[in-house]
Formats: C-alpha cells, sequence, structure tokens
C-alpha cells in the first residue's frame, strides 16, 4: 500500500477531504502537523509533529522521524506546510516543487523580483519596514493609487490600497498592528515584518487552479470573481467556473500563469495562482504552491476516469503518486462558491436566512463553519470566513446570479465590540 504525507496547519474540511480521498484510493495518509495534540484516531498515533516556521533546523526532525518509513508521495495545504513538504520531496527524491521556489513563491516581494528579471508584467513594487523611518525616503518612488500589502499573509489578510501619502502611512501603522498580534506571530517568518507597496493593477480578477506536471501546466479550473476589487479592502466573496472569457483568452491567461510559475522555480506540483485582466494587459499576481484553501474546492467538478464525479483531492493525491492525470475531466457545468462576507467586527450570535438558502434550485451545499459565539473580523484584520455556498448551473451566469441571491438571504447576527477607552 503506498503512503502519501499530507503536511497541514489545519484539521478541518481539506484533511477530511484527503483522507477520504485516500481511504477510496487504499493509500495511507499520514498527517504532518504542527497540531498533533489536536489529533484523534486515526490519526493521532501517527502522526508525525512539525514545526512549519522556515528554519532548517526544524527539518531534520521529521526527517528523522520518517527514517525507515515507506513515503511515495508528499501533498500540502497552506502556504507554510508546502515549504516543509517541499524538503520532504528533495530529501525523498521524490518530484515536488523544490525549496527554495516554494520560499520565493510565498514571499511577495521575492515573487514580484522574480517574474521582473523574467520579463513578466508586475506593477512597480517598493519594500518598506514596519517599523522605523530610516528607509521612507523610497516612498518618494510610490505613485497612487498603490496597494500595500504584508509579504507573508495570504488570503488578501492585511491587503489595502491607498490613494495618499496620508492614507499609507496610515496603513503601514495598521499592518504594524496587526502583525503584532499573538495569532499572527505564532505563524509569521522573519520576513514579516516587511511590508511591499506596489502600483495598483486595474482590472478583473480570476484565480486557476491546477497542477504542474514537469513544468507542463494542467488546468482544473479557470475561475471568475465576478465582483469588483478595487480596494479599499480585497474581499473575495464569489469564485465561478468556467470563467465568462473567450477560449482563446482563457488560454492566454493560462499561458501567463505558468510562465509565472516557471519564473519562480515552480516545476511540479499544485498550484494557486491570480491575476488581473484588463483588455489585452494580463498581471499575474501571485503563484501559491498549493491548492485552493479550504472549502472552496469543493466547487471545482472534477470527474475521475471512471466518469464519476470526484473531490480536486482525488486528482491530487494521484498526481502526488505519479499517475497519470489524462483521463480526469472536467464536468459539463458551471460550478461556484460564494465565501460569506463578515458584515462587522463582532461575535456571532447567529446566522439566519440558511434553511431558505438550501431550498434555493441552484443550491447545491451550505456550509456554517463559524460557531456561535465565535469572533469575526472584517478585512484587513480578519482571515477567515464564517460560512460558504455551493452552486451549480447550466452557465456561469445562473450561478453567479444563484449565489448573489443567497448572500441577500443569508443574514449574520452579530454582537458588536466596542473600542477599549484608554484615556
Amino acid at each position: 500500500m503506498s503512503t502519501v504525507l499530507l503536511c497541514t496547519t489545519t484539521l478541518g474540511y481539506q484533511a477530511r477531504a484527503f483522507d477520504a480521498a485516500a481511504r477510496r484510493a487504499g493509500v495511507t495518509l499520514r498527517i504532518v502537523s504542527d497540531r498533533c495534540d489536536h489529533l484523534d484516531d486515526p490519526w493521532g498515533d501517527s502522526a508525525i509533529p512539525a514545526r512549519f516556521d522556515r528554519n532548517a533546523a526544524h527539518v531534520t526532525p521529521v526527517l528523522a522521524a520518517l527514517e525507515g518509513m515507506p513515503v511515495d508521495g508528499v501533498l500540502a495545504v497552506g502556504d507554510r506546510p508546502a515549504w516543509l513538504a517541499a524538503h520532504i520531496a528533495q530529501a525523498r527524491g521524490l518530484p515536488w516543487h523544490a525549496p527554495e521556489a516554494v520560499a520565493v513563491a510565498t514571499n511577495k516581494l521575492m515573487a514580484r523580483g522574480r517574474m521582473l528579471a523574467a520579463g513578466l508584467p508586475v506593477p512597480w513594487f517598493v519594500s518598506l519596514p514596519v517599523h522605523g523611518d530610516e528607509d521612507l525616503d523610497r516612498l518618494t518612488r510610490v505613485r497612487f493609487p498603490c496597494v500595500v500589502k504584508p509579504i507573508g499573509l495570504s488570503a488578501s489578510r492585511g491587503v489595502m490600497r491607498v490613494d495618499s501619502l496620508a492614507g499609507l502611512l496610515a496603513a503601514r501603522e495598521r499592518l504594524a498592528a496587526l502583525l503584532a498580534r499573538v495569532d499572527v506571530r505564532a505563524s509569521a517568518s522573519a520576513d514579516d515584518d516587511v511590508l511591499i507597496v506596489e502600483g495598483f493593477v486595474p482590472g478583473q480578477e480570476f484565480a486557476l487552479d491546477g497542477v504542474l506536471e514537469q513544468g507542463a501546466l494542467r488546468v482544473f479550473a479557470l475561475f471568475e470573481k465576478p465582483d469588483p476589487l478595487d480596494g479599499p479592502f480585497f474581499e473575495e466573496t464569489i469564485y465561478v467556473t468556467p470563467a465568462r472569457l473567450a477560449p482563446a483568452r482563457q488560454h492566454l491567461v493560462a499561458g501567463h500563469i505558468a510562465r509565472a510559475a516557471l519564473a519562480l522555480g515552480l516545476h511540479h506540483g499544485p498550484i494557486h495562482a491570480e491575476c488581473r485582466v484588463d483588455g489585452d494587459d494580463i498581471v499575474v499576481l501571485e503563484v501559491a504552491p498549493r491548492p485552493i484553501g479550504g472549502l472552496c474546492a469543493r466547487s471545482i467538478p472534477v470527474v475521475a476516469p471512471d466518469g464519476t464525479r470526484c473531490g480536486l483531492e482525488d486528482a491530487l493525491l494521484a498526481h502526488a503518486l505519479g499517475q497519470s492525470l489524462d483521463r480526469y475531466g472536467h464536468q459539463a457545468l458551471a460550478s461556484g462558491v460564494l465565501m460569506v462576507p463578515v458584515p462587522e467586527t463582532g461575535r456571532l450570535r447567529s446566522v439566519e436566512g440558511v434553511d431558505a438558502v438550501r431550498e434555493m434550485p441552484s443550491v447545491t451545499g451550505v456550509e456554517i463553519t463559524a460557531k456561535s459565539g465565535s469572533m469575526l473580523e472584517t478585512l484587513p484584520e480578519g482571515g477567515t470566513y464564517p460560512g460558504f455556498v455551493f452552486a451549480e448551473g447550466a452557465q456561469p451566469g445562473d450561478v453567479i446570479d444563484a449565489l448573489r441571491e443567497a448572500s441577500r438571504r443569508l443574514r449574520l447576527v452579530m454582537d458588536r465590540t466596542l473600542p477599549i477607552s484608554r484615556g
């Protein structure tokens, strides 16, 4: 029986989905996690403890724990686990993204530099320290509007558009407070005290999920993000596939992303990419060395070799084991997901309208992941969604309409949090 390692810091849907895929394929899945103390059977006894901060000293204990153990493939959920997965694959001689490429791809500043050096279109950019004023003279190179973001956070957390120097300095102060938080510091890397400031890229945003097979890109889904993402924050709410672009245009987008991935050094493994399209201009914003996060993977209509619907995780597991993906396909329908937005910072009391949304003809599932009483934050500080709605239809526009109607029907009842007076 083949053994695949799943490096993950989250123990929710995606880990369970990979476990279910492994059971269907008759594969042993072993968890490598920094949360082994939270694991129950069947993983608890076989899980391998790890730390995901990028320190070479933390790779050695994991490799030692794996000594004598068969490892036929690696998978990773999240940017930080991808770095360790790359080291394990390298040590075991398994095809996967190289550790250096993962480090570059998950650092926004380094990624911008690599894509610029490769001659790819990128916005102008400068780095900015979170603290101190010794390098503020470089702000003379900044033009507005621009976007400021931490170089290591994902999912639009901490990303802000600013339209003036005063706005930029205020955003820097806000990000300094965010990066100083205990929950953020716990997952921070040594370079997270640096921000990147870059030109605002106009146009519509798209996302691509696929795998690189020895440098060749295989696309599972090209997602359209139909809602404008112009700032001041960049809250993604709807993904729908296939994107409403002409086939030739879709090929151009995929080609730009493939070239960006190779410029970053990514060569073999899953990728999730983001780009903006404005007329003839295509600008790749990032290429992450991992699949789309969490429940969103459920919106990709993958067809297994036997012609039945399967999960993205089934295809990624086959890819990790070196199997051909030629017989995997796409179901002939439009599919999408609504990431339920957080209306205001506060404590969740309840979610109203769930039953009404479930009864909608195009809706295929509703998952409320936030528990009553949990604290929710809006962007840019927030980093999670309280729930997800899935829909399918004959055309992408039908799915978008259904998800927008679902968003209108759902209501998060919140207990507001009041600012603490320090006077």
